[in-house]
């Protein structure tokens, strides 16, 4: 166990100069934006943060009055904007009042009610309506040009008024973010006034709610696997000028097979426009072209660099707007060069990043936070999170019903993590108005992320929560981005689940795993969740003496022991038999579930991190240069020879039912040396594994029961696959035996006798010394032919 230092975030001066490459123009508006003259109404000394109920290493490194101030729009950046967040005045009313009259306390903007770095810290029900105030100026160089305010996310729904004039529709949605001109609202040249009402019904409502319910606050008891509620605005508030016709998006498929980039320039007040767009890398332009706004072309990138994993190289790309000859708008953006797909590989349906199979090896992120709830307190947090992952060895992230701000995924595509992005899910099944804000919401979250090199699979919905129509909704979200993966069910196997049958994965829920997910006739298999093995760290717990997980672990070596163990299961036994991906729950403990690999306050790192590092990076290779596998000979007879030193002269026989190892010789009896004789054949639940039949009990077989094992006969599916074991390499030559139905568990003989042991377990038979000697077995010519 060890503590990680608290990051500092590096000091970035502002710019307002256009620079040739996005990265570059990241780099300048990454810490201060422009400043916006008129504060919130009362001055910010008035207010002070809620005590957090835990405190991680940004806690106090958040500003009070410019929370949040890097740049929120990576993927489509202009030089000129203003921060919003800060203090604002607030109020609370009943669901159905008006605006009121007052505006008695403060909020730090943008984070929630709920949180305690919003100065508020308080319950929030479907009761209850949330509203905020602030002022502003606009800057007098932006004259001439269109105002634009945007909004990251708020939850839920989400009406504005400038100037007492509402801008636009109301909102509906807490993930996708969305925008207003109000420029014919503004009071130009003067102050200008901003207030926002936000209702939300959490899981009393029937939007998406992801992990969100109506629980205290404060720390206290039980809650089990869902949190804190999250209302209110929760990512960056701001203002950009704009020209009339002006660029709101840029939808880039890289096109490898062509060397190509095919991107779709989206557009507002246009009419006969064209777009011109350059790609280049490290400054020199590898390719330009130009095309009509709103219709697909394609600019070449000849042999280009692909983004992967091991290597995220992003290409600057920039859009001008073109009128004729003139330019009338200019934003940068990134991309990735590198495409998603499934196919076979050696016969089994695989994903495929680059036309190439990789073991895709991650961890569940809830993205929650004990300080900001909803809202990371910094963005050297919000990295922070995925550093963690490539620190770990992983190199993908499930983003778990919940979509975090762009800047995550910016972080994602620099950092290089593969990211399957869930669909926040309904509490309960929805009616129809809850069908089509459902799905109107997941278009716009695809809209808003489907230019991220990063994200490569969708994930529409989880464990059956609010399921409907998965078939439908797969093939529709299939259709509206095909350049990606889709999940139409993640813990198929679970909580009254139903598979639509169709998208391009199969994906079980195993706790603690790795279990045996096999894929079907067209779909890649895929480990949504395992492990959750837990470890509460005393003085790093959300509510000390509360949290759970789904094994606890007596001590950190035995959590490390037995994490890695699942990676080496993975690695040793699914991979060859068509796993393709695992997500291990979880990144971080989260309030009362103590199952992360960090604690949540991200102060203590549980695992060892060069230990992890390695076994996801000898699973990612076995998946790039798979090893010849393990073989027996079928219909014959052989003896199973101990390989631990000072012990290999015993054999794996059977004695009464139960077995056991026992010296076997020349002079041993020939009951014995028959008792120490198996027929392999085939497995008995899987043809590709093997069973092991007694030499003179026909039709009795080595079966593992209750840990123990045995020589036994029987029928049915439990039997069978108790008596069927899959060969993986061992030690000192030999080959181990791994159950069948507990991937991960192998024979180990102890004391003797024959036990189905577990790396990292807490019994004695599973005790780390000499495990992999124990386990190992010399497959050699029978006592008895």
């Amino acid at each position: 166990m060890r503590r990680t230092p608290a990051p500092v975030p590096p000091a970035v001066r502002p710019g307002r100069r256009w620079t040739a490459t996005v990265l570059a123009v990241l780099a300048l508006l990454a810490g201060t934006a422009l400043t916006v003259p008129g504060a919130a109404t009362a001055a910010p000394a008035a207010w002070t943060p809620k005590p957090a109920p835990m405190t991680t290493p940004w806690t106090n490194q958040v500003p009070v009055d410019r929370p949040l101030p890097e740049y929120p729009r990576p993927q489509l950046t202009r030089p000129d904007w203003a921060n919003l967040n800060g203090i604002w005045d607030f109020a609370v009313t009943s669901a159905d009042a008006g605006r009121p009259a007052a505006f008695p306390e403060q909020i730090r903007v943008p984070f929630v009610v709920e949180s305690a770095l919003s100065g508020i810290q308080r319950r929030v029900t479907q009761s209850d309506k949330l509203w905020y105030k602030r002022t502003f100026t606009v800057p007098a160089s932006w004259d001439g040009r269109r105002v634009q305010l945007h909004f990251g996310a708020s939850d839920w729904r989400t009406t504005i008024w400038v100037n007492d004039r509402q801008a636009g529709a109301v909102h509906d949605g807490g993930y996708d973010a969305f925008s207003y001109d109000i420029t014919d609202l503004l009071n130009r040249g003067g102050t200008n006034a901003i207030v926002v009402s936000v209702w939300d019904p959490t899981q009393n409502g029937g939007q998406a709610v992801g992990k969100q319910r109506l629980n205290d606050v404060h720390p206290h008891p039980g809650g089990g696997i869902f949190y804190t509620a999250a209302s209110g605005i929760w990512q960056t508030v701001w203002l950009e000028p704009t020209a009339a016709a002006h660029i709101t998006r840029l939808d880039m498929v890289p096109d490898l097979a062509n060397n190509r980039l095919k991107v779709t320039v989206r557009s507002a007040g246009t009419s006969g426009h064209q777009a011109r767009v350059t790609v280049s890398a490290g400054g020199a332009t590898v390719g330009t072209a130009t095309g009509p706004v709103g219709t697909e072309f394609s600019v070449p990138v000849p042999n280009a660099r692909r983004w992967t994993p091991d290597d995220p190289f992003l290409h600057d790309v920039r859009a001008d707007l073109l009128s004729g000859s003139t330019t009338v708008d200019t934003v940068g953006s990134y991309t990735g060069m590198r495409t998603v797909g499934l196919a076979r590989v050696d016969g089994v349906p695989r994903p495929v990043l680059n036309g190439q199979f990789v073991f895709q090896t991650g961890t569940l992120d809830q993205g929650y936070w004990p300080d900001g709830v909803y809202t990371a307190p910094t963005d050297a947090a919000l990295r922070f999170d995925l550093q963690k992952h490539k620190d770990l060895g992983f190199n993908m992230v499930r983003k778990h019903i919940k979509v975090e701000p762009q800047r995550w995924f910016y972080w994602a595509d620099r950092l290089g993590l593969l990211v399957w992005q869930d669909m926040p899910s309904m509490e309960r099944t929805p009616d129809a108005a809850g069908r089509a804000q459902w799905e109107a919401e997941y278009r716009r979250i695809i809209d808003q992320h489907r230019s991220s090199p990063s994200l490569v699979m969708w994930v529409n919905q989880n464990e059956g929560w609010g399921q409907y129509d998965q078939a439908r909704i797969a093939n529709e979200v299939k259709a509206y981005d095909p350049s990606r993966l889709v999940d139409n069910m993640s813990g198929v196997n679970c909580c009254g689940a139903v598979d639509g049958g169709n998208g391009d994965v199969v994906d079980h829920h195993v706790y603690v795993g790795p279990g045996t997910t096999v894929p079907d006739a067209g779909r890649a298999a895929v480990l949504g969740e395992y492990g959750g093995l837990g470890f509460k760290v005393a003085g790093h717990e959300w509510y000390p003496g509360g949290g759970f997980s789904y094994e606890d672990q007596p001590s950190l070596a035995h959590l490390n022991n037995r994490f890695v163990g699942l990676l080496d299961g993975i690695r040793e036994v699914r991979l060859p038999r068509g796993l393709s991906a695992a997500v291990y729950t979880e990144i971080t403990d989260v309030e009362n579930e103590a199952n992360g690999l960090l604690t949540y306050d991200r102060q203590v790192v549980k695992v060892d991190e060069a230990r992890v590092r390695a076994a996801n990076r000898a699973l990612i290779d076995a998946s790039r240069s798979p090893a010849a596998p393990v073989t027996l000979p079928t219909g014959q007879f052989r003896s199973l020879r101990v390989t631990t030193p000072g012990y290999t002269d015993r054999y794996v026989r059977h004695k009464d039912g139960a077995v056991s190892t026992e010296v076997v010789n020349g002079g041993s009896a020939a009951l014995l040396k028959a008792d120490a004789t198996w027929r392999i054949v085939p497995g008995l639940a899987d043809a590709s594994c093997y069973s092991f039949e007694s030499r003179n009990y026909p039709g009795e077989y080595l079966r593992h029961r209750d840990s123990r094992v045995y020589k036994e006969g029987g029928s049915g599916d439990l039997f069978r696959a108790d008596a069927t074991f899959c060969p993986v390499r061992g030690a000192n030559g030999g080959v181990r035996l791994s159950a069948y139905n507990f991937p991960g568990q192998y024979l180990r003989h102890y004391g003797a006798e024959l036990w189905l042991a577990v790396p990292g377990g807490t019994r004695a038979y599973d005790s780390p010394a000499l495990f992999a000697e124990d386990t190992s077995w010399a497959v050699e010519a029978p006592w008895t032919p």
